[in-house]
């Protein structure tokens, strides 16, 4: 079955079987997903992330947000 897995390596020995999996040709090692997204998003992101933080009461829950969304839609 092939596909793709996205996992984080907690032990020495888990990134060795990996590199071994790899010279078998049974995996095939990627790049890191973020470097699909623009720089300019990342760093919106984080800027809302900070206006976020320093007023909380300013976010909004998911069915309010959605909500808001479908207004803008029509």
């Amino acid at each position: 079955m092939t596909g793709y897995y996205f996992i984080r390596v907690k032990k020495d020995y888990a990134t060795a079987i990996i590199e071994d999996l790899q010279k078998l040709d049974a995996v095939e090692l990627l790049g890191a997903i973020d470097n699909d997204i623009p720089e300019w998003q990342k760093k919106e992101v984080l800027s809302r992330l900070r206006a976020l933080n320093e007023n909380p009461e300013s976010g909004v829950d998911w069915d309010t947000a959605l909500s808001r969304i479908k207004q803008l839609a029509k």
